[in-house]
């Protein structure tokens, strides 16, 4: 009888682990929809839990109070600027692209007029001065480009009413997720089938990828990409807060940076005549806005792990060809969640290779002693 209850409760075990991952899958497949505004929710709150904390703290255990004023704070210093920022680079873009389709950028040309006769004889080497096609190939990637612009900001403006709801879901969620977060967190690792030192170091390693991608990439990109509008704006040239958004969107990437910016726009202003212009953009770029990252991300990130540049490199952009926008956090979040475990993995395979060969391995703290033959304390023959 007992065999044949052991046998009952494993199939039980079975059907509801099944019941369990099926009514999950379900549950995932319906926020599917909401998926961008559930992740994105998720990593304000992570981001921002401990200004959460200091607030909780300051106001006595208000949980309610401490989150609408977390909630607030991030809507002043997060939303509202990035809505600025969008708004300015869809105005831009477009400026940009109907002076394409008219004709009128003729920096090409300026460029190609102020360059040394050593260095046209170099681009003739390598067939580069057949400057009709080499214009035609430019401007094309810079139509398709400020198209691309222009068909989102179409797209948004006919789909404002799924935009207002996704707006909505994130700050819903974000708020309870800052009242709510400890006691979720709880439930979720008590939920967890796994040991809680393995479940603790996956848990950390998981908020760490987070707050390090958000503090020491995002807002490090944010504050090159201003520095850059700053400048562009100062020495007037044209479409700052375009030049400044592609300046923070290179920053995010490690092989790539600031520099793939701001290098070519002094180089054509020192080849058109403008050179202190040129010079003053060179000498900022390199001091200024090349010293940011070195300056912010510790004061930002502190001791946080940081996974290796290529990695971040290889993650990223796979992120953003899997997931789009989101991928940004995706990916560097997937590639740290797999280092993690095999760091796991291998410590445990390195602690198991130290035990002598022919010592026995020790049994785990969880098997069952089951008495064989009439003998008593021990399984083994």
């Amino acid at each position: 009888m007992t065999g044949t209850s052991t046998r009952t409760e494993t199939f039980e075990d079975r059907v509801f682990l099944f019941l369990v991952l099926g009514v999950s899958l379900a549950f995932f497949w319906i926020l599917r929809p909401y998926a961008g505004a559930i992740l994105w929710g998720t990593v304000l709150a992570i981001v921002f839990a401990p200004l959460n904390r200091r607030l909780r703290d300051s106001l006595r255990g208000r949980l309610t109070i401490a989150a609408i004023a977390t909630l607030v704070i991030i809507v002043v210093l997060v939303l509202l600027p990035v809505a600025l920022i969008v708004m300015s680079l869809i105005n831009e873009g477009t400026a940009v692209y109907q002076r394409i389709q008219a004709g009128e950028l003729t920096w090409f040309q300026q460029l190609f007029a102020a360059l040394p006769g050593w260095a046209v004889d170099l681009l003739s080497r390598f067939g580069l001065t057949d400057l009709a096609s080499i214009q035609d190939r430019v401007a094309g990637f810079l139509t398709r480009s400020m198209q691309f612009i222009a068909s989102k900001a179409i797209s948004l403006g006919q789909n404002t009413f799924e935009f207002v709801v996704a707006l909505f879901v994130m700050l819903y969620l974000l708020f309870f997720l800052l009242r709510d977060g400890d006691v979720l967190s709880r439930r979720i690792r008590e939920a967890l089938p796994m040991r809680p030192e393995r479940l603790r170091s996956l848990a950390g390693r998981f908020t760490t990828v987070i707050r390090a991608t958000i503090k020491g990439n995002l807002v490090v990109a944010v504050v090159q990409g201003v520095l850059g509008w700053l400048i562009f704006l100062v020495l007037g040239v044209g479409a700052p807060v375009l030049l400044g958004v592609l300046i923070a969107l290179l920053s995010l990437l490690p092989a790539v940076g600031a520099p793939a910016v701001w290098v070519p726009v002094a180089i054509y202003l020192f080849a058109t005549g403008n050179t202190w212009q040129a010079i003053v953009l060179a000498v900022f770029g390199a001091l200024v806005i090349g010293s940011a990252d070195n300056i912010l991300r510790p004061i930002l990130v502190g001791k946080d792990t940081k996974l290796p540049d290529y990695v971040v490199l290889i993650s990223t952009l796979g992120g953003l060809a899997v997931f789009g926008v989101n991928g940004f956090v995706i990916g560097p979040v997937i590639a740290a969640l797999f280092v993690a475990v095999w760091e796991i993995f291998g410590s445990r395979t390195a602690a198991l290779a130290q035990v002598p060969s022919d010592e026995p391995l020790p049994e785990p703290a969880t098997a069952a002693v089951v008495p064989m033959s009439g003998t008593t304390g021990s399984s083994r023959p």
